[in-house]
């Protein structure tokens, strides 16, 4: 009798556990295709080209999302399980083999409750203003990383360690080597933490980073072992009534990848201030430290140059387009030998929305080095840039942009061009992402 009396139970409980239970699906996609049109501050490959440094071409994505929601109580704000997975292809119009088709993001999040969740898989990090972890769009191929995040989020706080640890193959013999995969670190853990501050417009984040890469020998032997990195930092963003300050700094120190100690640094200042529907005015000034004694030797000269300190600030991860002059001339990797003299960048702009669909921005920068150089002078000239965009409703959306820049006898230096200080660049951009399925049960 009692054994009958439970399996009535037991059957009765189940249909309610199961209606209580919601389950959520979409599939998303973006599309994106951008034309743009180049002249200037490149090095001259073949100097009796009449094209010269001269480029012109198409790029394209297009990206698919499933993403899996499952509530398991009515009215619950936050899923317990949440599954992404997000793939994409990148190329240059008529690019042959090989192209590039890969895994953006494929995660599974669980939220635990009150505030506490878990996420694991390949995944974007965006934190603050994106300058050091960001998606970085603009790319098209984005940025994302295999990594395990543990968090929590409440009361105005917000708690966020995550870590990673890449390996090429998953080879039982030969070590844990490590090179060419998806991000150049060996391993990654960092903490981040934000506080909003409930009686002032005030947000204020700390973030911390210990970067493990792979030894690198620049002989022909491979190096065995690994070198650390860290990074620390904050940044703060105040908003009052019509206002923005926003400021951050960063300190970086440790080893690189051939051993060479680190004392490198950055800061960043911006005031915004909105001062209607149509108007907005922002500026600001990019700090970030270079290496002392740089130089760029002539063309056809290789030129030996030794560092016993690194004080040039890696950009890590960010969404770099953001800053630093929308040519993107300035990263790190731009210049000779891997060193570079780091920049200054002092900008100013004026955004105007005449119409609540349409915004148009305007420009200007000047930059120079931070480090003074051994064969130029520190600054690299002036930057002009127009950008808009024009929503056209039902998920689509269509910009374009022209920059100018005047530069001088130091932008020839560092990039070994010759006699071509008037740089151009320009785009036009088309974005589509309709969502293709929604259902629910």
């Amino acid at each position: 009798m009692q054994k009958r009396w439970l399996c009535i139970v037991v059957g009765l409980c189940l249909p309610l556990a199961a209606s209580a239970q919601s389950h959520l699906f979409n599939l998303d996609s973006d599309f994106l295709t951008r034309g743009e049109i180049r002249k200037g501050g490149t090095a001259n490959v073949d100097p009796d080209d009449p094209q010269g440094d001269f480029a012109a071409f198409l790029l394209g994505r297009a990206r698919v999302t499933a993403g899996y929601q499952l509530f398991t109580k009515k009215k619950q704000e936050k899923p317990l399980l949440e599954v992404n997975v997000s793939g994409q292809f990148c190329g240059t119009w008529g690019m042959g083999s090989p192209l590039s088709f890969e895994a953006y993001e494929a995660w599974a999040a669980l939220n635990f409750g009150p505030g506490f969740f878990a996420k694991l898989g390949r995944q974007s990090l965006s934190y603050d203003d994106q300058r050091v972890f960001g998606s970085d769009d603009w790319s098209l191929t984005g940025l994302s990383h295999d990594a395990l995040k543990l968090g929590y989020e409440g009361q105005g706080h917000k708690v966020h360690v995550f870590g990673a640890f890449n390996q090429n193959p998953e080879n039982m013999n030969g070590g844990t080597y490590y090179a060419g995969g998806l991000q150049p670190y060996k391993a990654m853990a960092a903490l981040w933490y934000h506080w909003d501050m409930p009686w002032i417009p005030l947000g204020v984040s700390l973030l911390g980073i210990n970067l493990t890469t792979q030894a690198v020998s620049t002989t022909a032997e491979k190096m065995e072992g690994v070198f650390n990195q860290q990074m620390f930092g904050g940044y703060l963003l105040f908003h009052p009534k019509k206002w923005e300050v926003e400021a951050a700094g960063y300190y970086q120190m440790g080893k690189e990848e051939h051993g060479v100690p680190i004392q490198a640094w950055m800061a960043s200042g911006k005031v915004s201030f909105t001062a209607s529907e149509q108007w907005k005015f922002y500026g600001g000034y990019d700090y970030l430290s270079g290496d002392k004694d740089f130089a760029v030797p002539p063309g056809h000269h290789l030129g030996m140059q030794r560092h016993d300190v690194i004080r040039g600030f890696s950009l890590l991860y960010g969404s770099h387009h953001k800053f630093y002059g929308a040519m993107d001339f300035f990263y790190l990797s731009d210049y000779y030998g891997g060193f570079t003299p780091g920049l200054q960048n002092a900008y100013v702009n004026a955004q105007w929305s005449p119409v609540s669909q349409l915004k148009l921005d305007l420009g200007y920068h000047f930059l120079a080095t931070a480090a003074k150089l051994r064969n130029a002078d520190m600054p690299l000239g002036h930057e002009v840039e127009f950008s808009a965009s024009y929503d056209l409703g039902h998920t689509m959306s269509i910009s374009l942009g022209y920059t100018f820049m005047r530069g001088t006898k130091t932008m020839e230096v560092l990039k070994r061009t010759s006699g071509k200080r008037e740089l151009h660049w320009g785009w036009i951009m088309f974005r589509a992402a309709p969502r293709f399925l929604q259902t629910k049960r």
